[in-house]
């Protein structure tokens, strides 16, 4: 009934053995997902632990690999040294996942894997990814843009094989949350990932909170709105215990990559 599924196990099987780098977020959870359906104990999920990663997606990778039932690797990654990514020009993500495969093509050929693989899909082609460069340079896979995965046949999918993360919201590191130009560091990562978890602890599932330096420019997804406007003294209250001075609602609501929003406006106008 799913034909895409059929076609992805055939790919890891011809793959022989298959290295996922693995967030925790439900695309490189349904790859590595697939990879162990396909391949078993020839299928391997590595996470690496940047700063930009919440502390909450660490547990969650964790919880899900377990639930797969895949063999699961964590290591240190250290691309908060590069001064290239510090500085977060609008190619920021190209430094970090270059660290990103660097770790997991070395750990793959360490332990024998044939092929990495990311959880990279058609629906990503259309944003502002530098990281995707990345992937090109150094013979990272896309298994889900080569078999033609939209985001909505990974969620359907994703459900049919009983990933307990199908629905779950889309996340992104927290570097996204930092605007261009503004240099990334370890206290500004660990403050928006503070007033997020704050956030969540309220009950809001869809949540960005975008660094404007003293200002958290709060984003929840356009169903929560309402409730995020009717209890604004917590949701300003989270951002203040984070270290943040101010807080503002962004009226329009949580969109993917909003921060990309200038890069694109800068296109456009010139």
């Amino acid at each position: 009934m799913e034909p895409k599924l059929d076609a992805l196990y055939a790919w890891m099987r011809d793959a022989r053995s298959v290295l996922v780098c693995f967030s925790g977020g439900v695309d490189s959870a349904f790859v590595l997902k697939a990879a162990h359906v396909a391949l078993g104990d020839r299928a391997l999920g590595l996470t690496a632990l940047s700063p930009a990663l919440p502390i909450a997606e660490r547990e969650a990778a964790s919880a899900v690999a377990a639930e797969i039932g895949v063999p699961h690797v964590v290591v240190d990654s250290h691309e908060i040294d590069d001064p290239s990514y510090v500085k977060n020009a609008v190619n920021r993500c190209f430094f970090c996942k270059s660290e990103l495969y660097r770790i997991a093509l070395s750990e793959g050929e360490r332990r024998g894997f044939a092929v990495v693989v990311n959880g990279t899909n058609l629906d990503d082609l259309g944003d502002h990814r530098p990281g995707l460069q990345a992937a090109t340079d150094q013979g990272v896979r896309s298994p889900l843009v080569e078999l033609g995965f939209t985001k909505d046949d990974i969620r359907r999918c994703a459900k049919v094989i009983g990933l307990s993360v199908w629905d779950k919201p889309a996340a992104a590191c927290l570097a996204s949350r930092i605007p261009y130009g503004t240099s990334v560091t370890n206290e500004r990562l660990r403050q928006i990932d503070r007033a997020e978890d704050g956030l969540r602890a309220l009950g809001f599932r869809q949540v960005r909170v975008r660094y404007h330096g003293d200002v958290a420019r709060v984003e929840v997804g356009a169903a929560e709105l309402a409730a995020a406007f009717e209890r604004r003294a917590e949701v300003s209250a989270a951002c203040h215990r984070a270290g943040f001075t101010f807080a503002t609602l962004d009226l329009d609501g949580y969109r993917l990559g909003s921060n990309n929003e200038a890069v694109r406006l800068k296109v456009l106008n010139s």
